[in-house]
């Protein structure tokens, strides 16, 4: 019986074989129409089934019980702390400055305008102040900071409430140095490029001084022109008080770049590390080594413009065609007026057309002039340097209103004095310092390169 099962099993399945062989397309179609056929089955039972909406709605509440949080018994949690910032100006009262502060407190007012050390804050401007109050906006604590002078220190004013009443105190505490790095795009002036990249005034006129050899920011800068910077900032506690020294910089006027690093040689036997700590006078030198610091800056005036140059012209009161000797520079009654090399007093007072008139006497028998004065703030022998404030633009003598004329007198015959600032001498670092000078050089070229890309990503 098992054989004959076995036996016709097996010959239903050779059957089934020859036929699927033999008739594959058809085969195919019988099994699609069977499948299609249980889907349809599916979908008319699936059909049957009620509707969602028919079906009956249930609402279930709970009432659910808030576990018990127990708080610490030392956290009073109305008892917080309020911390503010701002700077003086120098329109402040007692009141208008803890008012900005957001301190509502009269006895604090009362204790800033009465106590000594407290009124420091008074009246002057640009002292960065920060304030602690309570949640009822009474003063707690009260920290002032700013510098006094150059000699690397500053000044901090505590006022603390105390249980007996209001207390203060004036400190002293050596400011940190921080380097920044910056850079912008000449557009209309480089103050308001500077601006624009929140660079310090201080640094603008350091950049313009250490560049004024090789560039002239009265007619040269052109919109497009760029610079990059790296300089100190000073801090008190943290906080930036004012910008210290630049340090390394570049200008790229005309297509022409010009770049510079501060550089102070150590005296003979120094380690590279007392460099800042020397005695020898820094400068500020090319990054191959040759000094910025030339006989002659190119101008007596950190900025003005330049009215009338070295050329013939119509004498503005003679109304004659002659040789004008010398540059005019205008500029507001007042405006500092600067040696422009190291040298002595040879005339300081009234001299016919010129006004107030200072000569100086250079060596190499070189003279400068200074007409036209407001102000002399030197004396017939005095030594002066570089740089140094030796009087004030006016209109004294023959002049039609307020400028400088500068004159530039080499053996007694008069030279265009721009021509001369530009072909003066300067002098390169020593072969002793050289080693030190091109270490700090590569780094300063890195530092360079980091700061001018400062304005490419946050222009991006």
């Amino acid at each position: 019986m098992t054989n004959s099962l076995v036996a016709a099993g097996n010959a239903l399945l050779a059957f089934s074989r020859r036929t699927i062989k033999q008739y594959p397309q058809q085969i195919s179609a019988v099994i699609a129409a069977v499948m299609l056929g249980a889907g349809g089955g599916a979908l008319a039972v699936a059909a049957l089934a009620p509707d969602a909406s028919d079906l009956p709605v249930h609402q279930v509440l709970e009432a659910v019980t808030a576990s018990t949080v127990t708080m610490p018994a030392d956290l009073d949690v109305q008892s917080f702390k309020l911390f503010r910032s701002d700077i003086t100006r120098s329109t402040d009262t007692a009141d208008t400055l803890l008012s900005r502060l957001g301190v509502d407190d009269a006895s604090a007012a009362a204790f800033l305008r009465t106590d000594a050390i407290a009124r420091l804050l008074l009246g002057r401007s640009g002292r960065s102040v920060t304030i602690e109050t309570g949640s009822n906006n009474s003063l707690h604590k009260l920290s002032a900071r700013w510098t006094a002078d150059n000699d690397g220190n500053f000044k901090r004013l505590i006022i603390e409430k105390t249980a007996q009443g209001f207390q203060s105190r004036l400190e002293t505490a050596p400011l940190t140095a921080s380097n920044r790095l910056a850079s912008g795009t000449i557009q209309t002036s480089l103050f308001a490029a500077t601006d624009e990249a929140k660079i310090p005034d201080a640094v603008a006129t350091q950049l313009a001084e250490i560049f004024a050899s090789n560039i002239d920011f009265h007619r040269a800068l052109r919109k497009g022109d760029r610079f990059s910077v790296v300089y100190e900032t000073l801090e008190g506690d943290g906080e930036p008080l004012r910008a210290g020294r630049v340090l390394s910089a570049e200008f790229v006027n005309g297509g022409k770049a010009f770049q510079a690093m501060w550089f102070q040689e150590p005296l003979a036997g120094a380690a590279a590390t007392t460099t800042a700590q020397s005695g020898n006078k820094g400068g500020y030198y090319t990054l191959d080594g040759q000094s910025l610091r030339r006989a002659f800056l190119a101008s007596p005036m950190e900025f003005s413009r330049i009215t009338s140059g070295f050329k013939m012209r119509m004498h503005p009161i003679l109304q004659t065609l002659r040789a004008h000797q010398g540059v005019d520079y205008g500029a507001p009654t007042g405006t500092a007026v600067r040696s422009v090399g190291d040298g002595v007093v040879e005339f300081a007072g009234v001299q016919n057309g010129y006004g107030n008139v200072i000569i100086l006497k250079h060596r190499n028998n070189y003279n400068t002039v200074y007409a036209h004065l407001s102000r002399i703030n030197v004396r017939k022998g005095q030594s002066v340097n570089q740089g140094q404030n030796i009087g004030a633009v006016g209109a004294t003598g023959w002049a039609t209103g307020p400028h400088l004329h500068f004159e530039f007198r080499v053996n007694g015959v008069y030279r265009d004095p721009i021509t001369i600032a530009r072909q003066s001498e300067s002098v390169p670092v020593s072969a002793g310092a050289k080693p030190i000078f091109s270490k700090l050089a590569a780094e300063n070229r890195v530092a360079l390169a980091a700061a001018a890309l400062v304005q490419q990503t946050s222009a991006q």
